[in-house]
């Protein structure tokens, strides 16, 4: 487990000041975990929205993942993790709450749940939103353990029941957890097929509510900014 030993400090120094009325507006730190082959830019729209209500730019972490050219090359293992971990571990050591909202879109969704899950930061998660996230698995990638030949699609991949979304399956990531999905999304439903066990592969177990809109996997994303902050609030 790779937090840093000061990290349980920093929480509690943190509480104390807000208890001193440090903070006027005091608010969790917000990462936001783009997709595969995306980019911290992705996220502009929620961006402005956030500053718009008021977060702060050393509030707001944006981790950059994985390769930008070639997306059957990534997984939810090894490289890919180690930069979503460190911008979770900086968020939570610089909120003064002490806590963190998680936006995740597409692969970031999953790649989020594995970082929060593998290292033990449930506790520190107030909120996660998961944007056209494929938790379920995608029909695109096959069913494991056939037809499976890529990174993206292997057993740390996307491939419908394979180990790592079987040991994701019935993780709580956050106090509160909401999905954004549609039934238009070109990536989760690409076969024609959204459901896995007749669930949209979008939602999330255990959810506390689930959002949908008529919007494509992208638009997902950069044209439901106010509805992702509303959800962190």
């Amino acid at each position: 487990m790779r937090i840093c030993s000061g990290l349980r400090q920093l929480t509690a120094v943190a509480m104390l000041m807000l208890a001193g009325g440090a903070f006027a507006q005091c608010r969790d730190s917000v990462v936001l975990v783009h997709g595969n082959t995306g980019s911290p830019s992705d996220f502009n729209n929620t961006v402005s929205e956030l500053q718009r209500r008021g977060y702060a730019a050393s509030q707001i972490h944006r981790p950059a993942w994985g390769s930008r050219s070639c997306a059957a090359c990534n997984d939810h293992y090894g490289s890919e993790e180690a930069p979503v971990l460190d911008a979770m571990i900086e968020a939570i050591a610089g909120s003064c709450t002490g806590r963190v909202d998680v936006i995740g879109h597409s692969m970031g969704v999953t790649l989020a749940g594995r970082v929060i899950k593998r290292n033990g930061l449930r506790g520190y998660v107030q909120s996660f939103v998961g944007v056209a996230g494929a938790v379920r698995g995608l029909w695109s990638c096959g069913s494991w353990p056939y037809n499976v030949w890529t990174s993206t699609c292997g057993s740390w991949g996307l491939s419908v029941g394979n180990p790592f979304l079987n040991d994701l399956y019935g993780t709580r990531f956050a106090d509160r957890v909401h999905s954004i999905k549609s039934w238009s999304d070109q990536i989760v439903c690409s076969t024609g097929v959204c459901t896995v066990g007749g669930v949209h592969s979008s939602s999330i177990w255990g959810e506390n509510s689930s959002t949908t809109y008529a919007l494509a996997h992208y638009s997902l994303l950069t044209q439901t900014a106010a509805r992702q902050v509303d959800l962190i609030q």
